[in-house]
């Protein structure tokens, strides 16, 4: 396989004001907000990108995302010499659309929720010659290269923290853990209320559930449902894995308090796993279930879809506050 050089090794820095908050555990924090498309889906949408192209000789991208996987095929797309078509829902923000153009993207705006923009990206595909269609994370390749992640950890850590939308970073992760050897490492798996499409399918056993809707502040969480390759790995019980679902007010206020101590804006969907180390409940539920000692890596899975004055409408919205925060 050839190598991806589209992403970068981002840096896993220990945050001792998160630390300090959850007793003798010890946070650190994996920085994919830091690639060049913003999150971490130019590992995997980069590596498939540069494979197609390399294999099959593919003449265009297309995308179906809410933003930061069209900003992935759109980085990826750039590096590679080719044109990139991206559709995206109508809740996608006007922000977005122009990061989006600004990355050479042609957008289109088509659908309610991404199951939609997803059906009408694939018409496409059928109708075109060459095209390569990118998923934003069903797809072997955008697995491994998601697990490289897991790969630029320095030493075993007691649990992996990452938001969960449609399941292809834990797919990437778990692969990741697997490959080391760390086998024994859970991860858990972070959403809002909102769009817990994971939670369903987890609670189920891993019988593939679908929620109604997408009610939530986290767009980037917003698929319906989750691949059926993550609810085999929840049947096949292969490997630890736990489901935390939080409030919109918990993933804002997590994104408050990230930007207070680290000085980084990040999305509500980021948001989720920092409520893992942020509030009260979610360090409780750390605590419980993987014990009160050991480094904990935070996935900082991307900072695409926010702007300061997005962010102090979303603590009007939700109730939110960082006062806790600003205070140290």
């Amino acid at each position: 396989m050839g190598v991806n050089r589209l992403h970068i090794a981002t840096p896993c820095i220990e945050s001792r004001e998160f630390s300090r908050f959850i007793g003798s555990q010890h946070v650190w924090l994996k920085l994919e907000n830091l690639q060049r498309s913003g999150s971490f889906k130019i590992r995997g949408i980069g590596l498939l990108c540069s494979e197609s192209l390399r294999l099959q000789h593919c003449t265009e991208i297309i995308c179906s995302s809410g933003g930061n996987a069209g900003l992935a095929a759109a980085a990826a797309a750039s590096a590679l010499g080719l044109p990139v078509q991206v559709y995206v829902p109508e809740t996608t923000p006007a922000y977005m659309r122009a990061r989006l153009r600004s990355e050479g993207a042609t957008v289109h705006v088509h659908g309610k929720v991404w199951d939609e923009t997803n059906r009408k990206a694939l018409e496409v595909v059928e109708r075109s010659s060459g095209a390569l269609y990118v998923h934003p994370f069903d797809h072997p390749l955008i697995w491994t290269g998601h697990s490289t992640l897991v790969d630029e950890l320095d030493q075993r850590p007691a649990a992996i923290v990452l938001s969960v939308g449609g399941g292809g970073l834990l797919l990437g992760v778990v692969q990741g853990l697997q490959r080391r050897g760390w086998t024994d490492v859970p991860v858990v798996a972070a959403e809002t209320v909102g769009a817990a499409s994971f939670a369903a399918t987890f609670n189920a056993n891993g019988v593939l559930q679908r929620i109604p809707t997408i009610d939530t502040v986290a767009k980037s969480l917003g698929a319906l449902q989750v691949s059926e390759a993550c609810a085999e790995l929840i049947r096949s019980r292969a490997h630890p894995l736990y489901s935390y679902v939080c409030t919109d007010q918990e993933a804002v206020e997590a994104m408050l308090a990230f930007a207070t101590l680290h000085r980084m804006l990040v999305e509500p969907a980021c948001g989720a796993a920092l409520t893992l180390v942020t509030s009260p409940r979610g360090r409780a539920f750390l605590h419980e279930h993987i014990g009160q000692t050991g480094n904990i890596v935070v996935v900082v899975c991307g900072g695409n879809m926010i702007t300061p004055s997005m962010l102090m409408e979303l603590a009007k919205v939700t109730g939110a506050s960082g006062d806790s925060w600003s205070a140290m």
